[in-house]
């Protein structure tokens, strides 16, 4: 552990040097990605000097404790920097633990009503709502990209970017099959029903560098209609690009210009191959992806909200909440943060993998 330690130091001080360097200061880009370096490696180097400077004390205390008229004293302060420096430890073994890259990431999230025909359609409105307010409690921001609302209402298919201070940390683990068990308004002799909608939350990553060729991409326009299109529906301004290697395709008719349409669309192709990408990636690491709770895939029953019981239950962990209503009302944090907690104890423990 104390060899990266003086390992980051060592990138730390090297970073602070580069950051005075003429050359770097007027270079914007390098300026920006050295500072979040440095950034990021603050916190840790901090830690460590406090870890160090504790130490230190704790050798002192133990030389005044040889003094008979300080060691009561000294006796005291030496227990009381013990326990800071086993505290000290902990924080440090968990600073250590490998980032996620994308954490600090906004994120594009696909919302689908799947089994269950209008209620699992409602369902998906009912996420949606969920994410919103979600969002408002972080100060973030959500951007409708596209839209198809559901005959009965919620929607059979929304796609949004979530911008804000760590989305995708955030977010990360609600990627998968959201399980409703309730009664819906649709049903006429009071009888529980059980639908289900998919979330999937991909990070959006800088798009510059993925290149697609041309030729793969099938470009189809529409009248634009629903959110965002009210004011443009009398024109083809709605772009759909499919990939057609992939299959993969896109829509977005959030903007009154066919082209700017493309190139948003464009933008949303390039994240939803990458993360196919990445998402195949991980596959490849077989038993070890099932310790694994932040890249929960669609197919996987991830939460259950049972209405009846006023309970939300997070499958993957074992966690249960009986606050149903004010999770649906965004207070979605106990949730997260027991999602957190064990995803860093497997981590910890060596069970799981970057």
């Amino acid at each position: 552990m104390f060899e990266r330690l003086n390992a980051i130091v060592d990138k730390f001080n090297e970073l602070q040097t580069e950051l005075t360097n003429p050359d770097i200061i007027s270079d914007y880009n390098k300026l920006k990605a050295l500072s979040k370096e440095s950034s990021d490696l603050e916190e840790t180097v901090k830690k460590y000097q406090e870890y160090k400077d504790t130490e230190a004390g704790i050798e002192d205390a133990k030389a005044l404790m040889k003094d008979e008229e300080l060691k009561e004293m000294a006796t005291l302060e030496y227990e009381t920097l013990k326990e800071k420096l086993e505290v000290l430890t902990k924080e440090l073994e968990i600073l250590l633990v490998p980032k996620d890259e994308n954490d600090g990431k906004n994120v594009i999230m696909e919302i689908r009503g799947a089994a269950g025909g209008d209620e699992a359609n409602i369902f998906a409105g009912d996420l949606y709502r969920m994410y919103t307010y979600y969002a408002e409690k972080n100060n973030w921001k959500i951007e409708e990209l596209h839209a198809l609302e559901g005959t009965s209402g919620g929607y059979s298919q929304v796609e949004i970017l979530i911008k804000g201070e760590d989305v995708y940390k955030k977010l990360k683990y609600e990627s998968g099959s959201h399980r409703v068990q309730r009664v819906p308004v649709t049903e006429t002799q009071g009888r529980v029903h059980t639908s289900t909608a998919t979330v999937l939350v991909m990070p959006e990553v800088e798009t510059a560098n993925i290149e697609l060729k041309e030729s793969d991409i099938k470009m189809d326009v529409y009248h634009s209609s629903g959110a965002g299109g009210q004011s443009v529906n009398t024109s083809n301004s709605a772009v759909r690009l499919t990939h057609i290697p992939t299959g993969i395709a896109v829509t977005c008719q959030v903007e009154r210009s066919q082209l700017k349409n493309r190139e948003r669309a464009m933008n949303m192709l390039k994240i939803k191959i990458n993360d196919e990408i990445r998402n195949k990636e991980e596959q490849k690491l077989g038993e070890a992806r099932k310790n694994k709770i932040g890249t929960g895939d669609r197919s996987e029953k991830i939460r259950t909200y049972n209405y009846p019981q006023n309970r939300v239950t997070d499958h993957r962990i074992n966690f249960s909440i009986m606050s149903l209503d004010r999770v649906m009302d965004g207070e979605l944090e106990p949730v997260i943060e027991a999602l957190q907690t064990e995803d860093l104890r497997l981590k910890l423990a060596g069970e799981t993998f970057e």
